[in-house]
């Protein structure tokens, strides 16, 4: 190659990389000509584009998520601290309307997404107590109708809504504490209803015992007749040989040892 070609070469290469749009995986391309927003988006690949007569924006169409810290008031008027997340993408055969109706990938974004995504949580939210906020199943249902919402809004216009969750809650101050001072009386019933049951049990036990030993002295007495008692007399005088019987006047045996020394 001549040295004149080789400086032609080189030259030219600055031109030709500035020539050049690489869309990658998870991109699409919108092309504007003389101003015109061509129709169709541009898949993965390099695409040429000529300064002036021809450009080309590269738009992201991944899954994308967006976090949001807000205070909204409760139906009450009480101030509820929310960390949420919005969870969206453009669909990419409609980004080039997103182009025509709205504007650049930031535009869309900063002028479409975020008003709509913060306009419908307070919105959604207003209509709740603290309560049902903070219980799980709230929670649930505020984020499904701010998803529904959005999909009302922007799904129209290009940009699919693929989820909306509440990460956080943080409640007022005033509601914490009664929150608090509720567990602490909840805390106290369940104590005292173990104690309660408790007591009850160590009660069935006594009766249990009671019963147990009024029985037994009732079979002995039932065995104590006279029979017996002459026959327990005559056996221990036979076993204890050294033993006396000596009557009183209750008419119930004595019986003293004659090993006194």
């Amino acid at each position: 190659m001549k040295p004149r070609s080789r400086l032609v070469l080189l030259a030219l290469l600055p031109i030709w990389s500035t020539a050049c749009v690489i869309i990658e995986d998870g991109e699409v391309g919108v092309s504007k000509s003389f101003g015109r927003i061509g129709d169709e988006p541009i898949g993965q690949g390099v695409s040429f584009v000529i300064p002036i007569a021809r450009q080309v924006e590269t738009w992201n169409v991944k899954l994308q998520e967006h976090k949001e810290q807000a205070t909204v008031p409760s139906s009450e008027g009480l101030i509820v601290g929310l960390d949420t997340s919005l969870l969206f993408q453009v669909i990419p055969e409609r980004a080039p309307e997103l182009r025509k109706t709205v504007g650049t990938s930031r535009v869309y974004y900063e002028n479409l997404v975020l008003p709509y995504f913060r306009n419908s949580v307070r919105d959604i939210v207003a209509g709740y107590q603290v309560k049902n906020i903070y219980s799980e199943q709230g929670r649930g249902e505020i984020a499904a109708k701010i998803k529904q919402r959005l999909v009302d809004h922007l799904e129209v216009r290009g940009i699919q809504i693929v989820d909306v969750l509440l990460r956080d809650v943080q409640l007022p101050q005033r509601f914490r504490e009664s929150i608090e001072a509720k567990l602490t009386a909840e805390q106290r019933v369940q104590q005292k209803h173990f104690e309660l049951e408790q007591a009850e049990k160590d009660a069935l036990i006594e009766v249990a015992r009671a019963r147990g030993a009024a029985e037994a002295q009732a079979i002995v007495r039932s065995t104590l007749s006279g029979a017996y008692l002459q026959y327990l007399w005559i056996k221990t005088l036979n076993e204890h040989p050294n033993v006396i019987y000596v009557a009183t006047e209750a008419n119930m045996p004595l019986f003293k040892s004659t090993d006194v020394k």
